[in-house]
Order: C-alpha cells, then structure tokens, then sequence
C-alpha cells in the first residue's frame, strides 16, 4: 500500500507531510519518557524484521492480486504506538530514499496512511480492548485479528481520500473504493494471523514486553535474548531467502488501480516537484526495484517513487518464480540493517535527550 508520487498533488502531499512531521515530533516527546537499554535495541529488531517482512507479498486466492505485512500492529503491540509510530516512519523512509519504494512526495501519506491508524487508532481502541490487560492466546489472536482488519481498512480508505483530493482523475471515488476496501479486507485477514504468530511468540518468550508496551513504561531490566536471536534469525531468513519467493501478481492497490485505470501505474508530471523528487530519489536508490542497478539499467530507468509496482521484487509477473536474485538477498539484510541503525539511533537520540533534560 506504498504510494507513488503520481497518486499525490504538491498540496495534498505536504499537507499529509506536515501531519506526519508534527507526529513524529510529538511522538518523539513522548519517547523520551519511557526508552530505556531494553527498547532501543527492541525498536530496531522489530524495525528490521517488518522491513523484511514487507518484501514478501502473499496471492490473495481467486483475485489476482496479492498483498503483505503492513506490520504497524507488531510494531505498536510491542513497542507501544510512540515507539511503533517513529520506527515505522524510519522503515518507511530506507525504503523510499534507498529503494525507491513509494515516493518522496507520498512519503508523508504513506507514514500516516501504515502508521498514524494501527498505532494510534486500531491498537487502542480495538486491541486493547479485546486482548485486555492480562492477554491470553486467544485474546491475542482476536484482537490482532480485529485491528489488523480495522487498521488497514482505515489505511486503504485514506489512500482513495487521498487520491480524490489530489484530482487524480483516473481514479474515481466510488469505483476506487469498492475495489480497494474489499481486497484489502482479504490482506488484513493474514495480516491479523501473522501478527498474532509474531506477538504470541514474544508473549510466550517475555510477556513484559507487552505489558510494558500498553503501560507506556520503561520496560526495566531483563533478558531480550531469545526475543531479539528469534527476530533477528526470523529478519535474516525472510530478507535474504524467503523474499524470493513473493507473488508475482500486483499488490492490492496495483490491481485496484489496474481495475479501475486500466493501468497498474498512474504517470507523474514530468515537470514541477514531482520531477525534482523524482530525480532526487533516482540518486538516493543504491538499491532500486530491490536489486542492483545493473539488472536496471539493461530494463531502463526505473520511474522514481512508483511506489510497489516498481518496488517490489517480482511484480507485474515477470520472470520465474522463485525469483532468486542475489540483489533481493543483499537489498533485504542491508535494508533491515539500515533500518536497525536508523530506529535504534533514534531511541538512542532521544534516550540521550531525556537524560540532559
């Protein structure tokens, strides 16, 4: 559900960046109060390991289309929706700048779009309430189920607003939305049942993560160890290996497009803002389309910031499948790398700060 540049006008995408930007910074506040050792190294496991995750789309049976993690309800039910919210914002933007996975201009839209709604409206209102506050297994399933289904329904209708109040043309409202609620009601399904697998692991493994996360606490003193070498073993597998194996068919915005459009990819302006951010990001990209720029250039430039139908390994159902590629293997362990250091420099930062104060 990355967005492209072409999705987004100049007025729309720096409104929804300014949103964003105020976000981060109120969440950085908040952050101050309760990082400690235990959640830094926390935010960039669970960073990494969502970044992986999101390299492996699903088919979704009988569509055509595919799907995968969103990964905001992990990240909130383990970290709480402060933490969540920044370390998301940072998966968000190595995938822009490095990857060329969404757009720069629709970066802001894509942070509040898989951010702002599982952190700060499904997990509260939905999970909270259904796990309660000494969870059960079931409680868990239930409640990841519930709020993953709730989050991304929520992300997806902010897509189709967003695109409306940018005139995209090409997508009109009512067509857009009838396509787009019901396949992303089929992702968020699996997306409760992983995230539900994910979280049962960690509170099976140390339930005071999660207790610690729904209290807005410092999570104090205790062993992370087989919760990080679980996360690390699980980031490491799914970047380097099992990312071969994503669906070649369009992810669930893609297929509303091409439904709707005719067209998986709406075309940018090729002047103005969109072509500065575009050229910007060609150059930002060492990684671009998940592979090496050798295999890029034989194909021609790539169009920055086409979100996941340029993003993403094996779309468009081209190729063989299993695609293995030595450039997806080195995109997914130095993208969750990357993520690791951004959302654990960040805690460290802020961690930093609130002790001068």
């Amino acid at each position: 559900m990355h967005m492209a540049d072409a999705l987004i006008s100049p007025a729309i995408g720096g409104t929804v960046w300014a949103a964003s930007a105020g976000l981060i910074a109120y969440c950085s506040k908040k952050v101050r109060d309760d990082v400690d050792n235990i959640k830094i190294p926390l935010m960039g496991v669970v960073g990494a390991f969502i970044f992986a995750a999101q390299m492996i789309n699903f088919t979704i049976p009988g569509t055509g289309s595919s799907g995968h993690l969103g990964g905001g309800m992990i990240l909130t039910i383990l970290l709480g929706p402060y933490a969540a919210f920044l370390t998301m914002a940072s998966v968000l933007t190595v995938q822009a700048l490095f990857f060329a996975d969404g757009g720069l201009l629709a970066l802001g839209c894509n942070i509040f779009n898989l951010g702002f709604f599982p952190c700060f409206i499904a997990y509260p209102f939905i999970y909270k309430n259904i796990a309660g506050e000494q969870p059960t297994q079931q409680r868990i399933l239930a409640g990841a189920m519930a709020a993953s289904i709730v989050g991304l329904q929520i992300g997806a209708f902010g897509v189709v607003l967003e695109t409306l109040f940018s005139g995209i043309s090409e997508l009109p409202f009512s067509t857009f939305v009838l396509l787009m609620q019901p396949i992303h009601l089929a992702i968020g399904i699996v997306e409760g049942l992983v995230t539900a697998a994910v979280v049962t692991f960690v509170w099976k493994a140390r339930p005071e993560i999660l207790e610690m996360a729904a209290t807005a606490k410092p999570m104090g003193h205790f062993s992370l160890k087989n919760v990080i070498a679980g996360l690390l073993l699980f980031t490491a597998i799914t970047g380097g290996a099992l990312s071969w194996f994503a669906s070649a068919n369009p992810d669930g915005l893609e297929w509303a497009m091409f439904h709707v459009s005719g067209k998986e990819e709406i075309e940018a302006p090729e002047k103005g803002l969109h072509s500065m951010l575009g050229a910007l990001q060609e150059k930002t990209a060492f990684l671009p389309d998940y592979s090496f720029k050798e295999s890029e250039q034989k194909e021609g430039p790539a169009k920055s910031g086409e979100g996941e139908s340029a993003a993403e390994p094996g779309k468009g159902g081209k190729g063989k499948w299993p695609a293995v590629s030595a450039g997806t293997s080195v995109s997914g362990l130095v993208g969750g790398a990357l993520v690791f250091v951004l959302a654990a420099f960040i805690g460290f930062a802020l961690k930093k700060r609130s002790g001068t104060r």
